[in-house]
């Protein structure tokens, strides 16, 4: 085994029927987007954004950013992407991400790496454009029991605090309990100080949770020209005003994704429309609005306007109006010169829900790509994989599937009486003749005895089975744990543990392995040793 292997995302079991299909450009979901994400397939995709993207839009975006980059230290690298916005032959890839507390669980990395990796995979190819990675920060997000912890060592660190309205918003009082746990389970050293200040700088010395999570990100990839985005910008809103007006009035996005829904039938829907998929925001409140015989209402609150005023309220203050989760995607398109849309296979799920209305807004639908998903191994685990004779799809397997294929292979007789059942079965196919040449009545008889033998199959495969289980007991446990140290609670490593613990170990070398393999137009789950 090397530094980096893979399995393929079919073949590992973690992937839904959509996805799969998807990535396997089934035909009956090509209606659903724009472009397959290959390298050639981005040459007209550039040719369609350039088109349909307002250079004044980037101004405004530039100013923006520029603005929000005020409050850290913005690297030569990442200052140069964001310059390069005002330019008509520049683009950008993007990811999203709730703002987790210290990153959530490790797959905040990897969409950004996939994405940073993407953007210089097209610079090679398209050598006379500039690609520039953007990590949107999801700070409109209201859900704050999603974020407010993270895992290391086994232990959930959690943030206890009320939360009301858009969680960037959120004061970052109350997380010095918090560093004071994070801190006694890091220890000393190295690594572990980085972590440390990394943290008291992000959440410690900024007041509110969209700052700090800009802050630790850009200490993590600013040498990488990463570009962190916040949405919730007046500037920004001031230009997706046209398109709230419609949603307000003609409710377009209710009527188009409810059209597509009825196309993904053989799916689980990811979400579902609202008749308006929009937030009413301030400060602590974030609450939907609807449209009540023509009064628009903000639920749970006594607020409610007639339809001119809502107009005017949105005319005045569109920083009040927060596209949820179906508007959201088309609320970045319209102020990103964006190319490629990186996520997790649940938000592709949804974005495939989209494009139909991203047509009736008459805005650009973006190539979709699944972000890169890895496994982290230490040293120590690839051994104990070698010695236990493990290939990664067996390590990927249920566990329950793993121990009982395992067992049969490392058992000295044959625990399969599939021979025996077909054996069995022919000799009944005898007696059924014989019954239906005599008696139709002996048929009951003749398959109550073959179930019943059948049965009694399948209990001694059972035992011998069990009794196997029992002989190699050790083994099969060391082969359990480390498949639990890999898949923790029998889920993607991923999904559960956050950076700090391999950081702890690895340091930067946990970033640059990632960077280094990372392909993300490689449907591959990929599998690194640190």
């Amino acid at each position: 085994m090397t530094e980096s292997e893979c399995i393929s995302y079919k073949k590992s079991g973690y992937f839904t029927k959509l996805i799969i299909d998807y990535l396997e450009e089934k035909p009956e979901l090509k209606q659903l987007y724009n472009r397959f994400p290959t390298v050639e397939n981005f040459k007209k995709q550039i040719e369609e954004k350039k088109d349909n993207f307002p250079l004044e839009n980037r101004a405004i975006l530039v100013d923006e950013l520029l603005k929000q980059y005020q409050k850290c230290t913005v690297s030569k690298i990442t200052l140069n992407n964001i310059k390069h916005l005002n330019d008509t032959n520049t683009y950008t890839i993007t990811t999203g991400h709730q703002l987790n507390l210290f990153t959530g669980p490790l797959y905040f990395l990897y969409k950004i790496i996939s994405v940073i990796n993407l953007c210089k995979q097209l610079k090679t190819s398209y050598p006379d454009h500039n690609f520039v990675p953007i990590y949107w920060m999801a700070t409109e997000d209201h859900d704050f029991e999603e974020i407010n912890h993270f895992q290391l060592h086994e232990k959930k660190i959690r943030w206890n605090k009320e939360s009301f309205g858009p969680v960037g918003r959120l004061s970052t009082t109350g997380l010095e309990e918090v560093f004071d746990v994070f801190e006694k389970e890091l220890g000393v050293g190295k690594n572990a100080d980085f972590l440390k200040q990394l943290f008291q700088k992000g959440y410690l010395k900024h007041t509110n949770l969209a700052d700090a999570t800009r802050y630790i990100a850009n200490e993590l990839f600013k040498n990488e020209g990463l570009v962190i985005l916040d949405g919730d910008a007046t500037t920004l809103k001031k230009l997706f005003i046209p398109y709230v007006k419609k949603e307000l009035l003609e409710e377009t996005s209710f009527t188009k994704v409810n059209e597509t829904a009825a196309i993904l039938n053989d799916y689980n829907i990811q979400v579902n429309p609202r008749e308006i998929n929009l937030f009413y925001i301030e400060e602590t409140l974030r609450e939907r609005i609807v449209n009540d015989k023509g009064i628009y209402k903000v639920l749970n609150t006594t607020i409610a306007f007639s339809k001119e005023e809502l107009l005017t309220e949105l005319d005045n203050h569109p920083e009040k109006f927060s596209p949820n989760v179906i508007l959201r995607p088309l609320y970045q398109e319209v102020i990103l010169p964006n190319l490629c849309y990186i996520g997790g296979g649940g938000e592709i799920a949804y974005w495939l829900e989209l494009k139909s209305n991203f047509k009736a807004f008459d805005i650009t639908f973006p190539i979709l790509l699944i972000r890169n998903s890895v496994v982290i191994v230490t040293e120590k685990q690839l051994t104990k994989t070698k010695k236990l004779n493990l290939t990664w799809t067996d390590l990927f397997s249920k566990q329950l599937d793993l121990i009982n294929s395992k067992t049969k292979e490392l058992s000295a007789v044959t625990i399969d009486f599939s021979a025996q059942k077909e054996f069995l079965k022919k000799q009944f196919e005898a007696l059924y003749k014989i019954a239906e040449a005599t008696d139709a009545s002996f048929i009951g008889a003749v398959k109550a005895q073959e179930i019943k033998q059948t049965k009694g199959l399948d209990n001694l495969e059972k035992r011998l089975l069990k009794a196997e289980k029992r002989i190699h007991h050790d083994q099969l446990e060391r082969i359990k744990l480390l498949q639990n140290e890999l898949f923790p609670n029998q889920s993607l490593q991923e999904r559960k543990l956050n950076f700090s613990e391999f950081y702890l170990e690895a340091g930067d070398r946990l970033i640059q392995s990632l960077l280094k393999n990372l392909k993300p137009l490689e449907t591959n789950f990929t599998i690194i040793t640190l």
